[in-house]
């Protein structure tokens, strides 16, 4: 990769921001000139956005960390001679756990901008679209890259603001802007506390760089408060029960291309707890407790948005519900494994699988719930329904929407050989070895998830052609390619998941365990 560009492999993490940036601020020029050429640029900038991802993670997980310093005559240079050993530039700094987050935003922020063509052709304004999707790949972006908890809010005010307008991007007759402000308000509250804890760890130290803190935090008081501000902002963002509530709103009511990516959004949050928890307090927590708050979180997202998903009528909004639910077998995993981080015996038993379990969930749910909330966007852009009382036969007509829904549906219930039985059976097995209460709850949730999917595939799909439906074809080549790709992946996760473990779930847990790498990375360089 040392002669990628002539170098611009030195600047990938940069990059991964940059171009983002770059296109979305050329949107409103390209429309000016001819309304196509915004399709063109969106497709190259997040093409170009990906690549740059692929290659950061292929970097990361072949070399280890990597570190970047902007403002520095080399990018390496994380210290400058006369800092005193404190980091003072911006810096961002990727390990295995961040490149993990890269390589999912990577796929599915292409596959739904992809997807999103086509669909966007019915409305005006594309470039409007574009920009915003552009600048909320750029935020999600930067959250998982930068070392800086400063820049980290940037990045998530960056993203929360762009997502807010994504929601209401289509108007929906009031009721988007409504779900729109919802998500804009919490956001805007949760990033307020999270600047408040940022402030407080900044007075006691004087470094706003991740690495730095981690390494001198002494846990006073004023830390234990500033654990409080950093994590239960994240948990709202990444819809954890009891601060779920703008989830199904927004995500019901947003463009079907949106809500897949705004999946990704919620998990860069979960990854900024996980991060938290981990790189910044672990050393110094009471390990026990923040443990079982976050199996707490995990417990009651899992059971109360499955319980709520299977009334619901609403395809998308059924949908919603369970991304809330799937969302608590990824920190019911991650939970397991910081209650036992202070007894190596049991980590090592069964904590490191929990954990992995959890963080191979995290991709596989962004790949099989990308997927489903792209063949429901598919059903209600060529039948106008959303309801499912009102849908039906439409396996007919749209067969391959209908594998597609398929294969997402089963892979979400933890069927084998799809890629959501590979994670929850790490899940099942090592949670049961913790406490197996809890293990059986997850599978009695896998169990009501596979009745509810049933029972949409049934409305969907199932039952003899309907008249009013007589006109209805496939959805459009482009959103057959996303989502016929997004299912090849849910498919091959299932099929070689040793594979995915060994090279990417694994070395994402050890960067989550292990502090050391990531403070290295800056303070030895």
């Amino acid at each position: 990769m040392s002669t990628f560009f002539g170098g611009l492999d030195n600047h990938l993490p940069a990059l991964l921001v940059g171009v983002p940036l770059l296109f979305a601020f050329l949107m409103p020029l390209a429309e000016r000139v001819h309304r196509r050429l915004t399709d063109i640029l969106a497709v190259t900038g997040m093409g170009l956005t990906s690549l740059c991802g692929v290659l950061l993670a292929i970097r990361v997980f072949t070399t280890g960390a990597v570190g970047y310093a902007f403002g520095a005559a080399s990018p390496d240079e994380m210290l400058p001679p006369d800092s005193g050993g404190v980091p003072v530039r911006i810096l961002f700094t990727v390990d295995a756990l961040g490149a993990f987050m890269v390589l999912i935003i990577s796929v599915v922020g292409l596959a739904t901008l992809v997807y999103s063509v086509t669909r966007e052709d019915r409305h005006g304004e594309k470039a409007t679209f574009y920009a915003l999707f552009l600048l909320l790949t750029a935020g999600v972006s930067g959250m998982v890259a930068t070392g800086d908890l400063f820049n980290l809010f940037v990045f998530l005010e960056i993203s929360s603001l762009a997502g807010a307008a994504l929601v209401a991007v289509r108007m929906d007759r009031g009721v988007a802007v409504e779900a729109a402000l919802k998500y804009a308000l919490l956001s805007a509250t949760g990033g307020l506390l999270f600047l408040l804890g940022v402030a407080l760890l900044y007075t006691q130290y004087g470094s706003l760089n991740i690495a730095f803190i981690a390494r001198e935090l002494r846990m006073t008081g004023l830390d234990t408060v500033a654990v409080a501000l950093l994590a239960v902002p994240m948990a709202m963002k990444c819809g954890a029960v009891p601060m779920h509530f703008w989830m199904p709103d927004a995500y019901s009511r947003a463009p079907a291309g949106v809500t897949a990516f705004l999946v990704v959004s919620s998990q860069c949050a979960m990854y900024v707890l996980f991060r938290s928890l981990f790189t910044l307090f672990h050393r110094r927590l009471d390990l026990a407790m923040f443990g079982w708050f976050v199996i707490a979180l995990g417990v009651l997202s899992m059971f109360i948005g499955v319980t709520m998903a299977i009334p619901q009528k609403d395809v998308k909004r059924l949908m919603a519900y369970h991304a809330i639910s799937q969302s608590g077998y990824m920190l019911l995993g991650v939970g397991v494994g910081l209650a036992v981080l202070g007894k190596p015996e049991l980590l090592d038993a069964y904590g490191r699988k929990a954990m992995a379990g959890g963080i191979f969930h995290i991709m596989n749910h962004a790949l099989y719930k990308g997927l489903l909330f792209l063949t429901a966007g598919a059903v209600i852009y060529r039948t106008g329904q959303r309801d499912l009382n009102n849908l039906g036969g439409l396996g007919h007509q749209m067969g391959w929407t209908m594998l597609c829904f398929m294969a997402g549906a089963l892979a979400i219930a933890g069927i084998p050989p799809f890629n959501g039985f590979a994670s929850k059976f790490l899940l099942y097995e090592s949670v049961f070895r913790f406490n197996p209460f809890l293990s059986i709850i997850a599978i009695l949730v896998s169990v009501l998830t596979l009745a509810s999917f049933m029972k949409v595939f049934h409305s969907m799909f199932m039952g003899p052609r309907l008249p009013r439906f007589a006109e209805v074809r496939e959805a459009p080549l482009p959103m057959v390619v996303s989502m016929g790709v997004l299912a090849v992946l849910v498919i091959l996760g299932g099929l070689f998941p040793t594979v995915v473990v060994e090279h990417i779930i694994e070395p994402a847990v050890v960067a989550l365990l292990e502090q050391s790498e990531y403070i290295q990375t800056v303070m030895e360089r």
